[in-house]
């Protein structure tokens, strides 16, 4: 969470581990007046740090923002790059954001234009 010296909320995020090594960046957010500040970028980082510490090697994250988030190092995927033990093991989960990481039919209603990024640490 960044926050103003007044106490106003300016940008927060959220580090989400999916699974084994992989985590996913979620619920990004900056207030427009404070966009153009490095404030997400900010926040992005400090979600790395954090993944790095916990031995997380892949960072993931579903967005519309495919140039801020290559900014940050994330590159997109058009595969599921998990070998195929994993993959069973993962489709099993009734969690969405494992479903979205997998890019399974049962959440493309939800991700229409989105992006698959992912970054390795």
């Amino acid at each position: 969470v960044a926050e103003h010296e007044d106490g106003r909320i300016l940008a927060a995020g959220a580090l989400h581990v999916m699974w084994g090594d992989l985590a996913e960046v979620r619920s990004l957010v900056v207030d427009t007046q404070a966009r153009g500040m490095g404030l997400g970028k900010a926040i992005v980082e400090a979600l790395i740090e954090r993944a790095f510490s916990l031995g997380i090697a892949r960072v993931f994250c579903l967005t519309f923002e495919v140039e801020f988030f290559s900014r940050c190092g994330f590159e997109i995927i058009s595969d599921v790059p998990v070998d195929e033990e994993t993959f069973a093991q993962m489709v099993e989960s009734s969690d969405d954001g494992i479903a979205e990481f997998l890019d399974l039919a049962r959440v493309k209603e939800n991700t229409l234009g989105n992006s698959r990024m992912l970054r390795t640490l």
